[in-house]
């Protein structure tokens, strides 16, 4: 267990309070990755280690069994806090799955002083969060959009600016509370505390996309082992996100039914032979399939597999092309899909993707790192990746709240204002 090996690690002298060592854990369907950086004197990430286990305990993104996912947990950042030389003490964590919901949003308030402060930024936030959610779901993200100012909209940040009317579009993600505490539970049975519990294809947005992406227009789709996370960019912030419980799993399955293989040899096939067109595989090439029980293995025509894998995924793009059409931003998205995770690696994917939605596909891997960049440079880890870099930019925004003269006023309006409502 984890605390068995306490002691041999208490040589080490950095961790991640003193050093500004910054952790992300991908608790994935198939994988628990724990990825350890640090934060540089030039403000970089640096990539110091990375575990991986795979994952027993979850299923399309839920924890289906406790005990077995805090083990993956354990197993994962022992391994990264071996190879950084630290000791992990916090952790960002994603979370992924069909019980995601998310909406847009508009809130309006009056600017009493003429001139926008940190106070009215947080109630016209607090007017466009105030949504009646179910019972069983909890808040989890309020992403700005823009701010208008007496119709003036495309405000990235109203602090200062002169008028009367303030408005704000948002973008509000929820989740159940049930699959957030369990995921919060797994991680503090492994004597960690959580920083915090991130959207996956948000956190793979940090690592993945660029700003002018973001500006222009693209579509960001993580397809994992239990869901394909979908996240809409325009104008520079976040406009759709939804979840599609299809992904490499699925396929997995296809695979082990057709070529009546056990899961576990139809995930090796699918891995070192899969392709998703069967143009791109010779006529010639064959691959080994090892028989179920006392079956001896048989050997068939890659392009037999192909026939497998090109259809799921034709279903999955389909999905994710009806998806985009019902939310209105089809046409926003003028760079195109940017295509990651472990089942966006397979040959043929893009190629697929570009006939189905006719628009430029690219494989998006994690960027902006400098030490193992290597290492993690694989669509894989771009959540993991991403969450570290999710952690770095909220953790700089905590430490940029200085008690400024606007931030006075800002008090001195509250002050007035409870003092007007009580006396």
């Amino acid at each position: 267990m984890r605390r068995d090996t306490e002691d041999a690690r208490q040589q080490m002298t950095s961790d991640n309070e003193t050093g500004r060592m910054i952790v992300g854990l991908d608790i994935g369907t198939n994988k628990v990755a724990a990825i350890v950086g640090e934060v540089t004197e030039r403000n970089e990430l640096e990539i110091k280690g990375i575990g991986t286990h795979p994952s027993r305990g979850l299923r399309k993104g839920v924890v289906v069994n406790i005990e077995s996912t805090v083990q993956s947990i354990q197993r994962a950042v022992e391994e990264a806090e071996l190879m950084a030389g630290c000791n992990i003490k916090s952790v960002y964590a994603g979370i992924a799955g069909s019980h995601v919901n998310s909406t847009n949003s508009h809130g309006v308030v009056a600017v009493p002083d003429r001139e926008v402060l940190d106070h009215d930024v947080e109630r016209v936030i607090n007017a466009a969060e105030a949504m009646a959610i179910p019972a069983d779901q909890k808040m989890l993200h309020v992403l700005e959009q823009e701010y208008i100012i007496d119709h003036q909209d495309g405000v990235r940040d109203p602090r200062g600016m002169s008028g009367v009317r303030l408005e704000a579009k948002v973008h509000l993600v929820s989740c159940s509370a049930n699959a957030l505490q369990n995921i919060e539970k797994c991680i503090e049975r492994c004597g960690l505390k959580v920083n915090g519990v991130i959207l996956e294809q948000l956190a793979s947005s940090y690592s993945v996309l660029t700003d002018d992406e973001r500006e222009l227009g693209v579509c960001l789709v993580d397809i994992g082992g239990g869901t394909s996370d979908i996240a809409v960019f325009a104008k520079g912030a976040i406009r759709h996100t939804a979840v599609i419980p299809i992904a490499g799993d699925q396929l997995t399955n296809d695979i082990a039914m057709a070529l009546r293989t056990p899961t576990k040899n139809a995930e090796e096939i699918k891995v070192r032979y899969g392709c998703a067109l069967t143009q791109l595989a010779g006529p010639d090439e064959m691959i080994k399939v090892p028989g179920a029980g006392d079956r001896p293995p048989r050997g068939l025509p890659r392009q037999d597999l192909a026939a497998v894998v090109g259809p799921r995924y034709d279903e999955l793009f389909g999905l994710i092309q009806g998806e985009l059409r019902r939310s209105g931003f089809e046409q926003l998205i003028a760079t195109g899909i940017v295509l990651t995770g472990g089942a966006s690696k397979m040959e043929g994917v893009v190629e697929l993707a570009e006939e189905i939605f006719q628009l430029p596909v690219s494989l998006g891997a994690p960027k902006n790192v400098v030490g193992l960049k290597d290492i993690v440079r694989n669509p894989i880890h771009s959540t993991g990746v991403g969450l570290m870099l999710f952690g770095k930019e909220h953790e700089q925004k905590a430490g940029e709240r200085p008690a400024t003269r606007s931030g006075w006023r800002s008090w001195l309006q509250g002050l007035r204002q409870w003092m007007g409502n009580n006396f």
